[in-house]
């Protein structure tokens, strides 16, 4: 794959325990299945839907794939597409932004411009 950035979303407290260790090890179902789940940014809007539909806010989490090099896995998941998945930790200097997101009027996460 040739995607530089993939995205992690978190619950605001996974987000502030991250930024203050500068290691993420990963969500309890990162934990459990033995690797952190990522999306590309079109796949993070269904992740939310599907993960995160009663959080508010979810925090976006962008992150720069090339600073995690071969622990980065490019592997079929959710209806055959191929997703990222972080073998390893995620060091704070792989962070290249993040974003709040709210629930809008219909439910659904308010993502930035240019998500699908």
């Amino acid at each position: 794959m040739i995607d530089l950035f993939a995205f992690k979303l978190l619950r605001p407290d996974e987000w502030a325990d991250w930024r203050d260790s500068k290691l993420f090890t990963g969500a309890p179902v990162d934990l459990a299945d033995g690797y952190i789940h990522l999306s590309t940014r079109e796949q993070v809007c269904e992740t939310a839907a599907k993960w995160f539909a009663d959080v508010d806010p979810t925090i976006l989490v962008m992150v720069d794939l090339p600073v995690l090099g071969d622990t980065v896995r490019w592997e079929v998941s959710r209806g055959g597409a191929l997703f990222p998945h972080v073998y390893g930790t995620i060091p704070f200097s792989a962070v290249a932004g993040n974003s709040k997101l709210r629930l809008g009027p219909d439910g659904k996460h308010v993502f930035p411009a240019g998500f699908n």
